[in-house]
């Protein structure tokens, strides 16, 4: 099934990317291979299996935002609610997140391949995981009705599509639906 898909290294590579590199390290390091469903456990900080505390990520939220304020995405500010204050990282590249708001509008409207196997594989990617993170309705806010009704349902439909089928048909985007089917479990 794709939530026991094992995952294997390729390659050890560096990607210049601090988060993805640790990440790399911790599969090299990791005998025998985990499953996608385990490392999605790990690396998000949902278990705490004292066995394997070592491969998680420590403050991986923070890590991202702050990654996102030195790429110029985000900025950092601090909100006062009642008792505390917070940090918050609002978007201040609004031109990087429309272009990626573009593109999956795009994806499932005028560039619909009605295929998921046929659909670009970072943008199949995006969808997961904007799916996973509840922010695709958003995405589609934008839409004239007709339009987000269009999108809406063609994503209901992709993302609806039993991931341990698609896995199996994927070429070279299995893991994508591994990851939809640990988030749909």
């Amino acid at each position: 099934s794709a939530l026991s898909f094992q995952v294997l290294l390729k390659s050890d590579a560096p990607t210049g990317d601090v988060l993805l590199d640790e990440t790399l390290r911790h599969i090299k390091a990791t005998e025998p291979a985990e499953t996608v469903q385990t490392w999605i456990e790990l690396l998000t900080g949902r278990t705490w299996n004292p066995f394997k505390l070592q491969y998680q990520l420590r403050n991986v939220r923070e890590r991202v935002a702050k990654a996102l304020v030195e790429k110029g995405i985000l900025t950092t500010e601090k909100q006062n609610f009642l008792l505390f204050d917070m940090t918050t990282h609002p978007v201040s590249n609004a031109t990087e997140k429309q272009r990626l708001v573009k593109k999956l509008q795009e994806s499932m409207l005028e560039r619909w391949v009605n295929d998921p196997h046929r659909m670009d594989r970072r943008t199949l990617a995006l969808l997961v995981l904007a799916h996973s993170s509840d922010v695709l309705e958003n995405v589609f806010a934008s839409l004239a009705d007709d339009k987000y009704d269009v999108a809406m349902n063609r994503t209901k439909d992709l993302l609806d599509m039993d991931p341990e089928v698609e896995a199996a048909k994927a070429k070279g985007a299995e893991m994508i639906w591994a990851v939809l089917a640990a988030f749909n479990k």
